[in-house]
């Protein structure tokens, strides 16, 4: 395949996932295989992600799954936002990693924030940690990630 050649197909590719697979959330740790997305015809970020990424190694292209958030700002209508998101990268030479998010049908862009890249699904291991406490402290601890655009400034600015 030639490189423009390529880039339609990736572009199809990340669009067709997204019109052709229902998008279902799904708690439970883990993804499913391409196998499985394919036979269900639905899944979640991660099992889009990793459809993806297994299709593309198909055609000879390095491709990794990346996670992190997704920030919506104008349609309100993205998919897998609010929580941790997972879409893949491509190698393409000359232009180096692309990143794809099939879930929303988007290529690369701002709006895709990157916390970790692996090669596979199963090394996104989830943040974790402890805390060492007095026994009357609270047993539990809740997070909420909030991502918001910042003004951007000239140069020079700050």
């Amino acid at each position: 395949m030639d490189s423009k050649e390529t880039l339609r197909v990736l572009d199809a590719m990340t669009h067709v996932i997204k019109e052709e697979f229902r998008y279902v959330a799904r708690h439970e740790e883990g993804t499913q295989t391409a196998a499985e997305t394919l036979a269900l015809g639905s899944g979640t970020c991660r099992d889009f992600a990793v459809l993806m990424m297994e299709a593309l190694r198909c055609f000879g292209l390095a491709a990794r799954f990346v996670t992190g958030y997704l920030y919506d700002n104008i349609s309100g209508s993205v998919r897998g936002g609010g929580s941790t998101h997972a879409w893949c990268s491509v190698y393409l030479p000359g232009a180096g990693w692309v990143e794809y998010d099939p879930t929303n049908g988007l290529i690369a862009g701002e709006n895709l924030i990157r916390v970790g890249v692996t090669r596979e699904a199963e090394q996104a291991i989830p943040i974790s940690g402890g805390f060492v406490g007095n026994a009357d402290d609270p047993i539990a601890l809740h997070v909420d990630v909030s991502v918001h655009a910042m003004p951007q400034h000239g140069c020079g600015a700050t």
